[in-house]
């Protein structure tokens, strides 16, 4: 039996359940999620090796228009490349609600000559079945579409279907990763993904969007693993926030990002969090490339 293997690019708008399939699709939390749009700002690497084939899942930041810094036009700019070289793309909408950015999303989708599967997440909240069918068949008009799947992500209903239509449409062709690999991003991007999901679901609405994380020290020991990560803002504001009162908030913070570290590691973990005002880090072109945020 040949072996089949490619590229599978997960796309949407923000907020619409990228990370979390493809979490489900690896059985593992690779990405990071909160309820908050563009929680996903890199585009990350998910490997799925089973018997002959081997998908790699592309998880791209959501296209989104409206935010005019530099971060955010490299953020578009990566959920577009991300189509520049795949082999499959699946199209993740909300069943129930189609928007002008869905339609955003689609116009870019058609403009390369791709396979697209249209995954219809959501449907756990499905009240009534009978609105699935011609919501589907009104989906279908809308684009050549290689497979129409009504999916639940946070649940896994309807995934393992996903999977098989994405089987069938991968290439023959010898693997890309080892069998046993996960992902393409080492353990210091994870944990700096990990603290800034915990500043994105413990914050109010706009303090997020100007916060990103960068791992100083990541020392290995044999039975613990100290690091020291700083976490950056663009306002004084900001930072008198994440620190909260006494510094109540930073240590809940740090308590829950390294409870999940060492979930990730299977080591103790000593944690520090440092907290430093860098006004216009979303617009510096130097620093976001300093921080990976790159064209």
């Amino acid at each position: 039996m040949k072996n089949k293997c490619g590229l599978v690019a997960i796309v949407g708008r923000p907020n619409v359940g990228k990370s979390t399939l493809l979490n489900k699709i690896l059985d593992f939390k690779l990405s990071i999620t909160s309820r908050k749009a563009q929680t996903t700002r890199h585009k990350i690497l998910g490997i799925k090796t089973e018997k002959n084939i081997q998908a790699v899942y592309v998880d791209t930041p959501g296209l989104h228009s409206g935010r005019r810094k530099k971060l955010h036009r490299i953020i578009n700019r990566a959920a577009l490349s991300a189509l520049e070289d795949v082999d499959i793309v699946v199209f993740v909408v909300d069943f129930y609600r189609w928007s002008e950015d869905d339609a955003r999303v689609l116009s870019a989708i058609s403009k390369f000559s791709r396979p697209v599967i249209l995954a219809l997440n959501k449907t756990d909240q499905l009240k009534d079945k009978k609105k699935l069918l011609p919501t589907m068949q009104d989906l279908s008009s809308k684009y050549q579409f290689a497979a129409l799947v009504p999916i639940s992500a946070k649940n896994g209903r309807g995934v393992d279907d996903l999977e098989k239509e994405i089987s069938e449409l991968l290439p023959e062709k010898d693997f890309y990763f080892d069998e046993d690999q996960l992902t393409d991003r080492n353990d210091r991007f994870l944990v700096s993904e990990i603290i800034r999901e915990k500043l994105m679901r413990l914050l109010g609405k706009e303090v997020p969007y100007e916060v990103t994380v960068e791992v100083e020290l990541f020392k290995e020991d044999e039975k613990i693993v100290h690091i020291a990560a700083v976490i950056y803002v663009e306002r004084s504001g900001q930072k008198v926030i994440i620190i909260g009162k006494k510094g109540e908030k930073l240590k809940l913070i740090g308590s829950s990002a390294r409870k999940d570290i060492e979930k990730l590691l299977g080591k103790k973990v000593y944690l520090q969090l440092w907290v430093k005002v860098k006004t216009g880090w979303t617009d510096d072109e130097r620093m976001l490339k300093d921080l990976g945020y790159s064209e």
